[in-house]
């Protein structure tokens, strides 16, 4: 194991560093100097091509070798940008001034259009574009595809059991039959919902000066629509939507309706964590061991659902943050204050512990073996269940005081078996093809649609 894996104080970085790699490619500090430099030299090529009259006669053929500065960018590049943030004491203005040194490296860019770099801008206009565009492409490139492949996942089974019954628990008491594959759908259903909710939720962007009004935009050139400028280049060129009135900073209102759509799948997990936990520990399924692997240091018998324990804990840590995040952002003091600065850099930490209990709860499921023995067990073990079944059909025939009598039957510390059942059923004053109908009856077919 590497040395920085073993002194990491994040267990993100650290022991689970494995399942969360892929995040540094949009949450780490090199990931976020390569945002904004992309975020400064789109906004660049987009004032060459309004044009503003000092960029008229801007070769077009430099745009490419332009975004290869951040499509090439490389972890000395962004080494070169904290070294050039110790003179400037300030993160952005580092990007600007590397830029303008790359920039010195490219033939045919004429000197009068550096200052175009970060024209008119605040620091935030580069900020509050490249997070969202870092959360927008994290999302779309590693967290959705996780959920689907667990959605996937759960479908398989759905599919598989759909025809296995299973005793239901309500209040962890014995109720009404289902299938066990229909249990499982819940969970599909209910995360194809949220995930769909969490994509259509728009990913929203400030970019608007100083204050948000323009102003330094306004005063140089007049003539132009910067909001409509502002609008086409963070929805064309960033695939953004474009925050229509703000202070220095973004409202951050739809950043946190993302981490809440994220807190809502989060937690549709958790609840299927703790069902599938109970399922194990009931016997309903089994789990596959794996040579070598210990469940505990003093029992050698135990197989524990360690692996639904793990996802359960992981994204309570991440709902803790997308809390805190969603509550924190939308509130700045007047036009701004730096509370969203430092914050805004923990974005990735509940993607992280996202990312790591979802790969735990696949790897949970995928180790399960179900014991279909059992639950038809715990079916047969039960037979007071078919007692609404009963009461139902002689609600239909307008048996008198059908609910009170099976209450009576079953409300007891009596066990009720096949036999109990049928003895009463034969006892009914009712016509043999009603007997013969709930006779039919059993905990294992009275399972709904």
């Amino acid at each position: 194991m590497e040395l920085d894996v073993l002194t990491a104080i994040s267990p993100i970085d650290g022991r689970y560093r494995n399942k969360t790699e892929k995040l540094a490619e949009y949450f780490s500090e090199y990931a976020l100097i390569r945002y904004r430099v992309r975020v400064e030299i789109e906004y660049f090529i987009t004032l060459c091509e309004l044009p503003l009259p000092q960029l008229e006669n801007f070769d077009h053929s430099l745009f490419e070798p332009l975004r290869a500065i951040y499509r090439n960018f490389t972890e000395k590049d962004a080494a070169r940008v904290k070294e050039i943030e110790q003179t400037t004491n300030h993160d952005v203005k580092a990007v600007e001034y590397f830029i303008k040194e790359k920039i010195d490296a490219l033939d045919g860019f004429p000197v009068q259009a550096k200052e175009f770099i970060h024209f008119g801008l605040t620091s935030q206009d580069i900020n509050n574009t490249s997070v969202p565009l870092s959360i927008k492409e994290a999302l779309e490139e590693v967290y959705c595809p996780m959920v689907e492949e667990l959605i996937e996942q759960l479908n398989d089974y759905a599919e598989q059991w759909k025809q296995v019954p299973m005793l239901a628990k309500t209040h962890g008491q014995p109720a009404s039959p289902t299938r066990l594959g229909k249990e499982v759908m819940v969970f599909v259903y209910r995360l194809e919902e949220q995930l769909r909710a969490l994509k259509d939720t728009p990913i929203t962007a400030k970019f608007g000066g100083a204050t948000g009004n323009y102003n330094a935009h306004h005063v140089a050139y007049p003539q132009y629509d910067w909001r409509e400028f502002g609008n086409s280049f963070v929805s064309e060129k960033l695939g953004l939507e474009r925050e229509q009135w703000t202070t220095q900073i973004s409202n951050y209102d739809w950043l946190g309706a993302i981490f809440d759509a994220m807190r809502r799948i989060n937690t549709i997990i958790i609840d299927l964590d703790r069902d599938f936990w109970m399922y194990i520990s009931m016997e309903y399924f089994k789990q596959k061991i794996k040579a070598g692997e210990v469940g505990s240091s003093a029992m050698p018998h135990k197989v524990n659902p360690i692996d639904f324990e793990n996802s359960e804990g992981n994204m309570g840590m991440a709902n803790a943050v997308l809390g805190f995040l969603a509550q924190k952002l939308p509130v700045s003091r007047l036009q701004r204050d730096l509370t969203d600065s430092t914050v805004l850099r923990n974005v990735g930490v509940p993607m992280g512990h996202a990312l790591i209990a979802i790969q735990s709860t696949l790897k949970g499921l995928r180790k399960l073996i179900l014991n279909e023995e059992k639950l038809q067990d715990d079916l047969n073990n039960t037979w007071a269940v078919v007692a609404e079944a009963i009461q139902t059909i002689l609600r239909r025939e307008a048996y008198p005081h059908p609910y009170e009598a099976l209450k009576a039957l079953t409300r007891t510390n009596q066990k009720m078996t096949e036999e109990t059942i049928h003895e009463f059923i034969q006892g009914l004053d009712v016509s043999d093809a009603i007997k013969e109908e709930l006779m039919a009856i059993t905990p294992s077919n009275y399972t709904g649609v």
